[in-house]
């Protein structure tokens, strides 16, 4: 049995209204979901131009004894687009995603952005969740260096000014961001989410992510955590992923080998082990 795409309204975080885009103002919007199988509920956020088709071997394999559902973060894939995107308003939105479903204690799954929007609702909800999965994530980006965060957002955004379209930037940006021997299929599965994300949305998450810092709320999670890290990965390089788990108490630490920024995707066997190894 194959995941069920879902959408439901989700109640919108608040934002000053001189920074909005009124014909975005609305009090509730609706977020796309795929979900599969029943029993206690795991929830994988993807990172930026990602999308929940990126986690249909996760769902598959989880959905056989938890209740396993993949978000469309605010703006991929047909859920609204978020009035102004901030870390804050990603973490209220994924707390109202959460409350509207009626998730009782989730088990989160953060990749990359995904992960530090995890980080940054367990700093104002420490209790939300029953456990954590920090996968290939960073506590921290561009906070102590500005310089390199505009030399990042620079990076990131030179194509979409020169006026290249994300489907034509799919197959390069994720050819960049595997290891070698990547799971074909994930690698399709990954160039459609990147292909189909709204340039805006693209920008706007980009734009996001700088002057993020989460570390000084590290030793007060207070849930079961594993950190997974990519050896190949340049994204969140393996040595940060471990620093962060050494500052989590308790937390598990795992290394794929071989793999780059995409590990659920490319190698879903070994993350989906990892995972088992790690859960209840």
């Amino acid at each position: 049995m194959s995941a069920v795409e879902h959408e439901i309204p989700v109640v919108q975080p608040a934002h000053p209204v001189v920074q909005m885009d009124v014909r975005q103002v609305r009090e509730r919007a609706g977020i796309k979901y795929r979900e599969e199988g029943e029993g206690t509920p795991i929830l994988f956020l993807h990172g930026i131009g990602g999308g929940a088709a990126i986690f249909t071997p996760q769902l598959a394999h989880f959905g056989r004894r938890y209740r396993a559902i993949a978000w469309e973060m605010p703006g991929h894939a047909g859920s609204a687009p978020l009035p102004l995107v901030t870390m804050a308003a990603l973490a209220a939105a994924l707390a109202g995603f959460i409350e509207a479903l009626g998730l009782d204690r989730p088990i989160l799954v953060g990749h990359s952005l995904g992960g530090m929007i995890v980080l940054r609702l367990l700093a104002e909800a420490p209790d939300l969740a029953r456990a954590i999965v920090l996968s290939q994530t960073s506590p921290a980006f561009g906070a102590s260096d500005p310089a390199w965060a505009e030399a990042f957002i620079a990076a990131k955004l030179a194509p979409l000014d020169a006026g290249r379209a994300m489907p034509a930037l799919a197959p390069e940006a994720i050819a960049q961001s595997v290891g070698p021997g990547a799971d074909p299929a994930g690698i399709a599965a990954a160039e459609a989410c990147f292909a189909a994300t709204p340039h805006s949305t693209y920008r706007d998450m980009v734009l996001a992510m700088p002057g993020f810092d989460a570390r000084a709320t590290l030793p007060t999670i207070a849930v079961p955590t594993l950190v997974v890290a990519g050896s190949l990965d340049r994204s969140a390089p393996a040595a940060g992923c471990e620093r962060m788990a050494a500052r989590i108490p308790g937390a598990r630490y795992v290394l794929l080998d071989g793999a780059g920024h995409l590990a659920h995707a490319e190698r879903p066997a070994a993350f989906n082990a990892a995972l088992d190894d790690f859960l209840p």
